[in-house]
């Protein structure tokens, strides 16, 4: 399926005007409370409610308003005219990347292969990413008819609330953009190769039809995608991009017309550069994570829980917001694992498994991606443990996963000398003990709490059925021979996966559902590609991938406009 379409002087399609009607915008905030007021009996701006006054619209005040009119949003302060004699100096460029991530560095590689001078701007010294997996559907080895299963299954995954355009344009456009990453990269000495399919084992067939993935890895850690887009952007200088490190985006330049003309960035010797862009600003500054106000605001289900990023501070949400774009609805998709503590392999193998304070908390059938949702309360903040015994090499040998001997658990183990390879040293946190009360120390639970859950866990497992939790009977194993195995595992936010509303060619749209002329977002800035309360464990690297399909695809759009 093509990048380009021609629906943007159409009226918007039925998944563009639900989101909407939804959606947070300028335009949403006053029409909401001039209607509350209205309900009221009031007349005129004068007559709204106070927080209501604060609309932008209403009185040009320093905030937005929420969605109903009833409270100000101090994550979105409204720019202050930077004026033409604050400007230090003005460059001009065909397109203006802002965020050198796993989407913007490809944004702006794909446009100077298309013929454009490209600028990036970004606010860390240099280009940032995190994990290692990025995936995408190789089309010559896949049957239509699974792609499209496939498709049909993600949209599920997100609860038929994504807008399935996107997921399609991902599906049918992705296998050609990871290989150009993996390619790209690699001429600039990033260490990555293409896993291929059988990463990807749970999907090898959907439906009954035989699919083949292209999966870059960059690895094995502590070398990550964060290294090889540094690599990439090596790549994309010797292509003629100029990287501007250290030069957060603080506003963009916006004609009376509504059309983005550029954007005004802060140097770190504390002056403004403009950077006119011809062609199009391309927006790719990442989540909000660490804004604890929109945090609060759009996903409050993560307020407890700790975050694996740095100074994701949603900037780009807030350029595109005053530009007149649209937020997705409240209730944001949230990624939250933790593949470091012990054997990713194992991570969603259905072993006891354990709150903070050692009691059994859960039917350990839910996958790990989902259990932050019974562990976001302040005193687990993530928290939980695995339990087996040193039987469990035979005692699970059927289950899905791939077990990992005692003597590879060493790997992830901090009180063992061995040598760690491929781990995050700070990170592994596997325990073996000979009594439960030492491995409950060790995995810092209550001892009598964990030796009273494997008690109970024990009978459970000797009647043969779960009357607890209900886990089938074919995943109760007993936890009794020592010596005992814990690993603790705490989720933390790897990303906050909803942004603004875009349209197929990842142009942000306005209230009207009409795209904003020069104004491009892409990675987690962009909205609609998910849907769901977590992010889809589906397809093994697709958040990566998504970031490198619609990077490519954006950055040789807008160079050909």
């Amino acid at each position: 399926m093509s990048q380009e379409h021609h629906q943007n002087d159409l009226e918007p399609d039925p998944y563009t005007k639900r989101v909407l009607e939804d959606g947070l915008s300028r335009r949403s905030f006053l029409s909401r409370a001039a209607g509350g007021a209205a309900a009221l009996g009031l007349s005129g701006l004068g007559s709204l409610p106070a927080e209501a006054a604060t609309a932008p619209e209403a009185k040009g005040l320093a905030f937005g308003l929420s969605g109903d009119g009833g409270a100000t949003l101090s994550f979105l302060p409204k720019p202050r005219p930077i004026r033409d004699r604050e400007i230090s100096e003005t460059l001009t460029f065909d397109v203006v990347v802002v965020g050198a991530g796993a989407s913007g560095v490809p944004a702006a590689l794909s446009a100077a292969e298309n013929g454009a001078k490209v600028a990036v701007i970004q606010k860390a010294p240099f280009a940032l990413s995190q994990g290692n997996t990025g995936s995408g559907v190789d089309l010559a080895t896949s049957e239509k008819a699974g792609v499209e299963a496939l498709v049909a299954r993600l949209i599920a995954d997100s609860n038929h609330r994504c807008d399935p355009k996107l997921i399609r344009q991902w599906a049918y456009n992705s296998g050609e953009a990871v290989r150009w990453v993996i390619d790209r990269a690699r001429k600039g000495g990033a260490t990555v190769v293409d896993q291929g399919s059988p990463v990807q084992r749970a999907i090898l067939k959907v439906n009954g039809y035989p699919m083949g993935y292209v999966t870059s890895f960059f690895g094995p850690k502590p070398y990550t995608t964060g290294d090889g887009m540094r690599s990439l952007a090596q790549t994309a200088e010797k292509a003629g991009v100029r990287f501007f490190y250290n030069m957060p985006a603080v506003q963009l330049v916006q004609a009376r017309s509504g059309e983005v003309l550029g954007v005004i960035a802060r140097g770190a010797d504390g002056k403004y550069r403009k950077f006119l862009a011809k062609k199009g600003v391309i927006l790719a500054t990442g989540d909000y994570q660490n804004n604890k106000a929109m945090s609060d605001y759009f996903v409050p289900d993560v307020k407890h829980l700790g975050r694996k990023q740095l100074d994701k501070t949603g900037d780009g949400f807030a350029l595109a917001y005053w530009a007149g774009g649209v937020f997705e609805p409240i209730g944001h998709t949230k990624m939250l694992h933790d593949f470091d503590a012990g054997p990713p392999s194992m991570c969603d193998m259905p072993f006891l498994a354990v709150d903070r304070k050692g009691r059994r908390f859960v039917n350990e059938t839910v996958e790990m991606s989902l259990l932050n949702n019974y562990l976001r309360d302040a005193e687990n903040a993530g928290h939980y443990s695995q339990i087996f015994d040193s039987n469990y090499m035979t005692q699970a040998a059927a289950w899905p996963g791939k077990l990992i001997s005692p003597e590879g658990l060493k790997n992830y183990m901090p009180d063992d000398p061995s040598p760690k390879k491929g781990v995050f040293e700070s990170q592994v946190n596997t325990h073996v003990a000979g009594t439960l009360e030492e491995l409950a120390r060790k995995i810092e639970a209550d001892p009598a709490t964990l030796v009273a859950t494997v008690k109970r866990y024990n009978e459970v497992v000797a009647s043969g059925k779960d009357s607890d939790f209900g886990k089938p009977a074919d995943r109760l194993i007993p936890v009794m021979q020592p010596p005992f195995y814990g690993i603790h595992r705490r989720v933390r936010v790897s990303a906050i996966c909803s942004g603004m509303l875009v349209d197929e060619r990842h142009q942000i749209l306005n209230a009207e559902g009409k795209p904003i002329k020069g104004l491009f977002a892409i990675g987690n800035l962009g909205g609609g590609f998910y849907g769901g309360v977590d992010y889809p464990l589906t397809v093994f690297g697709l958040s990566l991938g998504r970031c490198y399909t619609f990077g490519y695809l954006t950055g040789r759009h807008v160079a050909r406009l």
